[in-house]
């Protein structure tokens, strides 16, 4: 699938694997997107060819009103969802069990809006005229090698992402007939903004765990698997680990 002159919508578009992402489809042509909250995009540098809105991916009426907006110009056929939230708590620990408010929030964050943007985007590109092979536009949802190998304080993360990846299947059967393939990517650990309070030192042992290369992914390596899942379009209904072979450990 092509995506210059087409738009793309980027969850998560403000940081990290968003940022990078998009930064990445704009380069290709596409018209995008980045949806994230509002402080988020306050202290995020303008990128050209990058639209900014903002949105709390959980709630259905925003995700709409973006939607539409990221529809009204050229055709929408790409949607990344990159948003996601990992605070860490045990099942039972020091100050007792896990809040269920918390476990809540991270299923509705990173399950949740996932769901809900990918669905309502599938609606719009389900309206766009097909290419020579049928095919109308393609969803990248992010999971985390966590779906696998959940460790110690991820019961509420993992359980989330392990979600994501159960949802890649179902619904690249339920779109099939609407031209729009469905893929997940599971990364290892990124260098994102979510490891910049860490020390030196626990960023070294993080990458010396990683078989090969030993080192953190950087984003830029997220996004160009994305735009290569976008421009395959034999891939579908499948889950990509990006970690370097890494298997993590209990804690």
């Amino acid at each position: 699938m092509q995506l210059n002159g087409s738009s793309a919508i980027v969850t998560g578009g403000a940081s990290g694997l968003g940022a990078a992402t998009a930064r990445a489809l704009a380069a290709r042509g596409a018209e995008v997107f980045a949806l994230d909250l509002p402080a988020a995009i306050a202290a995020a540098p303008a990128v050209d060819g990058v639209t900014f809105v903002a949105t709390d991916v959980t709630d259905a009426d925003q995700v709409r009103a973006a939607v539409q907006t990221a529809g009204a110009g050229a055709a929408l056929r790409t949607v990344v969802n990159c948003a996601g939230i990992a605070p860490s708590a045990r099942v039972l620990g020091r100050s007792g069990v896990h809040d269920p408010a918390l476990f809540d929030t991270v299923i509705r964050v990173n399950l949740l809006g996932t769901f809900l943007v990918m669905s309502t985007a599938a609606e719009v590109i389900a309206q766009q005229t097909p290419d020579a092979q049928g095919q109308r536009g393609v969803v990248v949802n992010t999971a985390s090698i966590a779906a696998y190998d959940g460790q110690v304080g991820q019961v509420a993360y993992a359980a989330s992402k392990s979600a994501v990846v159960g949802m890649t299947l179902p619904a690249a059967r339920d779109l099939a007939s609407h031209g729009i393939r469905v893929c997940t990517i599971a990364p290892g650990i990124v260098d994102t903004p979510m490891l910049a309070t860490v020390s030196d030192e626990y960023r070294a042992n993080l990458a010396a765990s990683v078989p090969f290369p030993q080192r953190l992914c950087d984003p830029i390596e997220y996004a160009q698997l994305v735009t290569m899942i976008v421009e395959h379009d034999y891939l579908n209904g499948e889950t990509i680990r990006m970690d370097g072979a890494l298997r993590m450990g209990a804690r």
